[in-house]
């Protein structure tokens, strides 16, 4: 689109024309030439480029298992021969 309108602007502005001014047309023509560089400069302007708007993402939530150690079943060890109540690390 760009390339055609340059290519246009150009293929005007080559076309050869007898400059007269009759009757107040000089105006016309600033207006038309102030109105198509307005077109042009607008066509040919770069566009700014804007980024995104930041966006917050809670982070996820951090479950730690919570340990500890307790007494266990007492059982018969036969090999001391005695009541054994091991220590027993418990999880939630």
């Amino acid at each position: 689109m760009k390339k055609l309108l340059s290519l246009s602007f150009v293929a005007l502005c080559l076309v050869p024309a007898a400059s007269q001014a009759h009757d107040g047309q000089i105006a016309a023509g600033v207006a038309g030439g102030l109105l198509g560089g307005m077109l042009l400069g607008g066509a040919l302007a770069p566009r700014p480029y804007y980024a995104p708007a930041p966006v917050y993402v809670e982070p996820e939530p951090i479950y730690e298992r919570r340990c500890y150690w307790s007494r266990g079943e007492a059982y018969w060890d036969d090999w001391s021969e005695r009541w054994v109540r091991p220590r027993v690390r418990v999880c939630d």
